[in-house]
């Protein structure tokens, strides 16, 4: 069954709308505005839902004479990502009502969410690739906004930087691996890719660019989605409302570097695509379970545990076989359920408890009773314990890596030892997460209140939610997740079955290797806590904001020494370097084209016309030394005059005609001007005359070049016979020269005319202020 196009284009654009309205109604709703916000939220969920079991494009016409068109594409991976980002909007709105309460600047953080869930519902159902970049960044615009919410605050702001700065240069590498692959395949229509998706990815790799391709994709999804190197920026993220961690850096906005990798999984799938993948998702996994372990902070903890749970997305998807795409569809949900639950707990525990330290908190379970019920279940499922969600993707995951390494060997066997490895501290920091609400109760902990309704019920909807998964795991595979294989997988994509193991397999015994080390180590969870720590002071190189500070920091104290060098006051500095990059830019590109001089020149030096340019070469040289502004206007007029005879010379004479009108109104000007000016222009030094000297050539030679290499070329249309033709039927003019001026080029002689205009103003401006300017 087709996808009904209204249905989408109201889903995609309804957050938008309300997102313009959201500050007019927070006007007369107040905190209400959280339930407006809900109910746009849900009936986007109902949109997505009146989709279900759809597959197929909606392409509406833009600007039919132009070609431009907008197109979406309804499928398995993309409506769950429709799922879960109104889903948890509902959730996460109808919370905000009570967590946002007192909270400062809610009118820009409701319409902010807004536009970022509508961002998030372009991403999943864009079907341009120009279209998914859009929306792509609009996320990284809309999280950059609300992470700095408490503007006042200077973490925040760091925080907002941080995250902008990653996450948008991220895109700007994912948009050129786009036009890479637009530009090979023909078309930016991702839905001609997939359908052709053995077509183009042969072409890739038979022209070399399947691994630049990969890579680009490859460093936008780790971007957005917090992958090792760059998972720096979600852990300062937390600086953001608790709500927004939930939404956005848990069960969302962090998909979206998945969803991308799981959406071109069946175009670019090989072993390439493997290499990059499979490693970057385990050691992801693994680096930032570790740090989880160090973390002091719940929403810090969660934020470490984020990453490293969609390593394990990142890592399923990356393995080739049937297991790896089964891995990480099923895992997107698991992940969005228990770990946005677990944030909503987190902020119930800051909200009532009045602090976020691990060390300060512990015991609440008589004072939040429903509050630790959600948290086992939630926990437990991130723990990967059976028979909780969370247990049944963590199988898959082992068992594509086993069987990727029986089939290859040698050192693949990395593959699941890591994971391995990896899944042990996952455990570990699940259980410690767990802890805060048994055990002993801190003497220093104060009175816990109850949250208010609107708080609980979502978390527990997800609890819920997230427990009916765990006990009936082939339910959800039948009704959403097997849809989402079949769009990571290239093909058919077999049914496959999920349920707790019922013999002793190698992925229940890996399962069981993780849970019976992790039993051992959790009494020493304290003592490797802390050593952890320590060796982060004691090595700041391997902790994760010493090199983005060093990098960062050191190009702001660079660009402000490079800042005072060239911004120095002086137009001669100005100029120089604007001719300078002007003339390195230009050879640059000639060099770049591999262009090659002319073995002759495209004219006959007669005994007149060397005449004529030796005058030339002579005035341009007195003018360097003559002896004041008069002088060497008078000096460059000869220039200008020499150059109008050799248009004569040449057999141009509307072009000469032209050269001496300008030349003489110019020298008009510039002696109008000369008599508001200093009579002489002063001593320069023996540097900067050199400079100046060094400089003069280089433009001189570009200049030169160019115009050998732009006369060299024998085009088979003539342009001159065109204007002869044309010239009085078009622009009804006998003179070829003013025609083409006002008339064929009317543009660009509007563009000249202004720039002499602000030229014009400059000098006016200049002479005003000439008792403060420059004098040599």
């Amino acid at each position: 069954m087709q996808p009904n196009s209204a249905a989408i284009v109201v889903l995609v654009g309804l957050p938008f709308l309300a997102a313009a309205v959201a500050p007019i109604v927070y006007r007369y709703l107040g905190d209400r505005t959280a339930y407006f916000a809900a109910a746009i939220a849900f009936i986007s969920l109902g949109l997505v839902s009146s989709q279900h079991g759809v597959h197929g494009e909606v392409v509406l016409p833009w600007i039919p004479s132009m070609g431009v068109t907008l197109r979406f594409y309804v499928d398995g991976l993309a409506l769950l990502v429709g799922y879960l980002a109104s889903g948890i909007g509902v959730l996460v709105f109808t919370y905000s009502a009570s967590y946002m309460h007192g909270e400062p600047g809610k009118a820009k953080y409701y319409a902010t969410m807004l536009a970022f869930m509508g961002s998030m519902l372009g991403v999943a159902f864009a079907a341009d690739l120009l279209a998914i970049f859009v929306f792509w960044e609009l996320t990284s615009i809309s999280s950059f906004v609300l992470i700095g919410h408490y503007t006042d605050e200077r973490d925040s702001r760091y925080a907002a930087r941080k995250s902008m700065l990653i996450t948008v240069g991220g895109g700007l590498f994912m948009l050129v691996g786009f036009l890479i692959l637009a530009s090979h395949a023909g078309t930016y229509d991702l839905v001609y890719m997939l359908e052709h998706a053995d077509e183009v990815r042969s072409g890739l790799a038979s022209a070399g660019l399947l691994w630049p391709v990969v890579g680009l994709l490859g460093i936008g999804a780790a971007a957005k989605s917090a992958q090792v190197p760059l998972h720096i920026w979600l852990p300062n993220a937390m600086e953001a409302p608790t709500t927004v961690s939930t939404f956005l850096h848990s069960a969302t906005m962090v998909k979206a570097g998945v969803y991308l990798v799981g959406r071109f999984r069946p175009l670019l799938l090989s072993d390439e695509w493997m290499a990059l993948f499979a490693a970057l998702g385990l050691i992801t996994m693994t680096v930032t379970a570790i740090l989880a372990v160090s973390a002091t902070d719940i929403k810090e903890l969660l934020a470490y545990s984020t990453a490293s749970h969609l390593g394990l997305i990142i890592a399923g998807f990356g393995f080739q076989n049937a297991y790896g795409a089964e891995t990480g569809a099923f895992h997107i949900l698991n992940h969005a359920l228990f770990k946005a639950a677990l944030f909503l707990v987190a902020g119930i525990v800051a909200h009532e408890a009045g602090t976020r330290a691990i060390d300060e908190l512990g015991g609440m379970w008589r004072d939040l009773p429903i509050t630790a019920g959600i948290t086992v279940v939630a926990a437990l499922g991130m723990a990967g314990v059976p028979p909780f969600n969370g247990f049944y993707s963590k199988e898959l995951l082992f068992e594509a890596a086993y069987e990727t390494a029986v089939h290859l060997g040698g050192l693949a066997w990395l593959y699941p030892a890591v994971a391995v490895f990896g899944s042990i501290f996952t455990f570990l920091y699940s259980i410690r997460f767990l802890q805060l609400f048994f055990g002993d109760r801190p003497d220093a902990l104060g009175e816990v209140h109850s949250p208010p309704v609107t708080m609980i019920a979502p978390p527990l909807l997800l609890a819920v939610l997230a427990a009916i998964v765990g006990a009936m795991p082939q339910l959800a595979v039948d009704t959403l997740i097997q849809s989402v294989v079949g769009s990571a997988t290239s093909g058919h994509a077999h049914a496959f079955h999920v349920g707790l193991p019922t013999s002793l397999t190698p992925p229940f015994v890996m399962s069981l290797i993780v849970m019976g080390t992790g039993v051992i180590t959790y009494p020493f969870y304290g003592r490797i806590h802390a050593a952890l720590n320590r060796l982060f002071e004691v090595v700041p190189p391997i902790t994760a904001n010493w090199w983005y500070d060093s990098i960062v920091y050191g190009v702001n104290r660079r660009s402000v020494q490079v800042a005072e060098r060239v911004h120095n006051g002086l137009l001669r500095t100005y100029a120089t370097w604007t001719f300078f990059g002007v003339a390195a830019l230009t050879i640059s590109g000639f060099v770049a084209t591999t262009a090659t001089l002319p073995a002759e020149l495209p004219i006959t030096l007669a005994p007149a016309l060397i005449l004529v340019l030796l005058v030339a070469v002579v005035a341009a040289v007195a003018i360097t030394i003559a002896p004041s502004h008069v002088a060497g206007v008078l000096t460059l007029s000869i220039l200008g005059f020499m150059v109008a005879i050799f248009y004569i010379l040449a057999s141009a004479p509307d072009l000469a005609l032209t050269q001496l009108t300008i030349e003489t109104l110019t020298l008009v000007i510039f002696l109008l001007v000369l008599d508001r000016l200093p009579a002489f222009y002063g001593e320069i030094d023996r540097m900067r005359a050199i400079r100046d000297g060094v400089l003069s050539i280089a433009v001189g030679m570009t200049v030169t070049v160019t115009v050998l290499l732009s006369t060299a070329a024998t085009p088979t249309m003539k342009i001159a016979e065109y204007f002869v033709e044309e010239a009085i039927p078009q622009g009804g003019g006998g003179n070829i020269v003013n025609v083409i001026l006002v008339d064929f080029r009317a543009f660009d002689t509007l563009g000249e005319i202004s720039v002499i205009a602000m030229a014009a103003l400059s000098v006016l401006t200049l002479v005003a202020l000439r008792n403060g300017g420059e004098t040599a």
